[in-house]
């Protein structure tokens, strides 16, 4: 929707004389969106525009750039919310797994009988390795999240 608002906004002035129009393809790949004059791809979508001045000459080669970098600068915008939106789930993780093993450690710090807290200590230390297995393997996918998008990223910058 931002793109064809942009789109309307590039071709503004040629909107307000009399009726022509202008094709133009839209082709989304794995990298990007492209905006060519020519079909770009077997999954390319014609979308046309139509403006006023019939005597206008239909515009250059250089909008379907402008809108290749508009749709560019779009896409690393939200890959940057995303990665940080990742790493700030990344550090939630961290703060809920404090938390569970300062739960489990305040277990230990009551009153009881020797062989009581023996038993207890073993079920604290079998729950924090647990706490902190469950941790580590959900930091993992999050890394590598984080970092399949980095390299997006600064492929795209």
């Amino acid at each position: 929707m931002k793109v064809l608002i942009i789109i309307l906004w590039l071709f503004l002035p040629i909107l307000s004389q009399a009726k022509t129009s202008f094709s133009y393809y839209k082709c989304v790949t794995d990298k990007a969106i492209v905006y060519s004059q020519h079909p770009c791809a077997a999954n390319a979508e014609q979308h046309t525009l139509s403006h006023s001045d019939p005597q206008a000459p239909p515009p250059s080669g250089q909008h379907t750039k402008t809108l290749n970098n508009i749709e560019r600068q779009q896409l690393v915008l939200r890959l940057k919310k995303t990665l940080r939106a990742k790493k700030h789930q990344a550090a939630i993780l961290g703060r809920k797994r404090d938390e569970a093993t300062r739960d489990e450690q305040r277990r230990i710090s009551r009153m009881m009988e020797k062989n009581e807290r023996a038993k207890m200590l073993k079920d604290v230390k079998r729950n924090i390795k647990s706490i902190n297995t469950a941790y580590l393997k959900e930091v993992k996918l999050l890394n590598k999240e984080i970092a399949s998008l980095e390299k997006r990223l600064k492929r795209l910058e």
